[in-house]
This record gives C-alpha cells, structure tokens and sequence, in this order.
C-alpha cells in the first residue's frame, strides 16, 4: 500500500495535500481611521501576532467603503475581504457605522449570489483600545479562509492574450 507523501515525507493531514497547506490567503482588510486601525496600530505596537498576509486599506470611515472597492477586491485576487470599522454607536462621523452595516448585509445576498462564499466577507466592529481583538480578527479570519480555500471565482482576465 502506498501513500502520498510531500517534500517533507509527512503523509497530508485530512486529505490536504501539502501545497494547501503551504497557501497562505490573500486578505484584504477596510480599516477606520478612527477605531479598527488605531486597533491595528495597537496590535502592532503591542507586538501582538497576527497574520502578515492581511493587507489593511485606511478608509475615513467605513461608511464611505463602497461595495464596488470589496468586489474589485475580490477580482484582483483577494481570497477573502474583511470590513472593519468603529462600535454601532461610537462613530466619530454621528452614524456612519449604521449605514455600513445596513448595507453591507444587502452586500453579502449579492456575494451569495455571485457564487463567492459569503464566509469570504466579514464585517467586524473592532475600538481603538482593542489590539487584541484586532489580532484576533485577523487570525481567525486567515483559518476561516484557508479552510475555504483559494478563490477561483472573479479573476481580473483584462490584460490576458488571448491565444
């Protein structure tokens, strides 16, 4: 009886095979300035591990995230997407939090749709005082998207030849 075995002569824990298990998602993060980033800055001032494959986008407020800015996300590679803003009640811009979160979760019934997991959007409601949470979030979500897998769906197909 054979068995498969990687590079390393592991035999692949559940079935992954060994270059699963080496991805590592694309995450593409929406951040407030006022709360879920300085959340960030203190998580990374704190020395708090999360992943480096998270890339954060300050936004003014995550009100002004557009969902059209998630789907390019999406379509220029990004295996899941995370929407991060202040507590509902505590926006520095009066109710800019209430906004996003009512349209957002119209958003995710489009993903639905569109055929991407909606497990790949998340929205999270992370304080400045929060590093910890922040880190976290941004853990949690990387398993939550490895466990998916890449995304196949929504590739940027513009600038390739057609032969």
């Amino acid at each position: 009886m054979s068995t498969a075995l990687g590079k390393t002569g592991e035999v692949p824990v559940n079935g992954a095979s060994p270059e699963k298990e080496r991805w590592t998602p694309l995450i593409v993060a929406f951040c407030c300035n006022w709360c879920s980033y300085a959340g960030g800055d203190l998580a990374g001032t704190s020395r708090m591990d999360y992943p480096a494959n998270v890339k954060v986008i300050r936004m003014p407020c995550s009100s002004r995230i557009n969902p059209l800015f998630i789907l390019r996300a999406f379509q220029r590679g990004a295996d899941g997407v995370l929407v991060a803003g202040c507590h509902p009640g505590d926006c520095h811009y009066t109710s800019g939090n209430y906004y996003v979160r009512r349209n957002l979760s119209l958003f995710r019934r489009l993903l639905e749709f569109s055929g991407i997991e909606p497990e790949r959007f998340q929205v999270s409601w992370i304080s400045a005082s929060e590093g910890d949470k922040f880190a976290g979030v941004m853990q949690s979500l990387t398993e939550e998207i490895k466990a998916l897998g890449p995304n196949g769906k929504w590739r940027d197909s513009r600038w390739q030849s057609v032969e």
